[in-house]
Formats: C-alpha cells, structure tokens, sequence
C-alpha cells in the first residue's frame, strides 16, 4: 500500500464514540471523583483538575493535561487483577469513552497530527500513551501495574476548550485548518 493509502487510512474512523464518564484528580493522591460535567480550558486541561494547576513553558502547555482510557478495556483490565469490575475513578484517567479507539488516534505521521472533537467545542490532540504509574499497585492489588500497560489510554492536550459533558459525542480525525496545531 501506499504511503497516501496509508494516511487515508489512518484518519478515517468508522463512527463516532461516546464520553461515558468525566474524571476530576483534585490534588496529588487526593481521592478523584466523578462529574457529570466539566470545564475543559485550552492549554491546560479541565477546570477543578490537579493537571490544568501546572503552568508549562511549552507553547499549548504540556503534554499531558487530559488523559483518557476507553471504556471497552476496563472489563479487561478487571479480569487481568481478578475482579468483577474496576470503577473508572480508581484508575485516575480523566476521561472514559467507548465506541472509538483511542489508540488509533494517535497520528502515525509527524506532519499529519489527529485530534479528538468531544461534544460542540472542544478539541484535544492526543500526544501519546498514558502509562500506568506504580500506584496501580496500590490501586488495584498486586500486578496492577502490568495489567494497565497497553490498557492504561492516551494522553492530550487542550487545543480548544468547552464544556464537557457525560454523552457527548467523541470524534476523531485530522485538525480544521482553523485548528492548525500552534
């Protein structure tokens, strides 16, 4: 195939997903809770979230001001530490979609970045995997940490903010060209 068959193919998503849950991480091992709603601000992340606190240097803020998991890898990461379920707030991950896979929004060429459209306004782009931290351990029980790696999502950052809400319709694709990445 063709490089340009490549590229065809990789921003092209058979349908939309779906927000099912809103995650707000207030403070550094504070307990993370559930919203129906939230205030996503542009370059630094959701409004009452620990990581929209951190002010970065880099142009569009840091990497890592939003992060999302899909929903369909919670059942699998349940069963990987032995439990009927896992809620989604255990997991510190501020968003949870299903329906889309998140691992293919990642671009898989440098000059043709993807991002995220979530509900009427805001646009995240996704700058890579979200990787499990050694509190999974804690969290989920012995072997928590390997059962989030290759399940633990992707990180973004905030390209256009809005409102968030629990169904809002989550799409993928190549930015607007009014959404150049700045």
């Amino acid at each position: 195939m063709s490089t340009e068959g490549l590229r065809a193919l990789a921003v092209a998503f058979p349908r939309a997903g779906r927000l099912e849950t809103i995650v707000l991480r207030p403070a550094r091992r504070a307990p993370a809770t559930r919203v129906d709603e939230a205030l996503a601000i542009a370059a630094r992340g959701l409004d009452g979230d620990r990581a929209s606190q951190r002010v970065s240097r880099a142009a569009g803020g840091g990497a890592r001001q939003v992060t999302l998991i899909q929903a369909e890898h919670l059942p699998a990461i349940a069963t990987l530490v032995m439990r009927e379920a896992i809620e989604p707030e255990t997991l510190r991950r501020n968003l949870v979609v299903s329906g889309l896979n998140l691992l293919a929004a990642r671009t898989l060429f440098a000059d043709t970045p993807l991002v995220l459209r979530i509900g009427a306004d805001v646009v995240l782009q996704v700058t890579g995997p979200a990787e499990p931290c050694s509190r999974m351990e804690e969290a989920l029980g012995a072997g928590g940490y390997n059962a989030m790696r290759g399940h633990g999502g992707v990180t973004a950052r905030v390209l256009a903010g809005g409102l968030l809400r629990v169904g809002d319709t989550v799409s993928a694709g190549p930015p607007d060209a009014a959404l150049a990445l700045r």
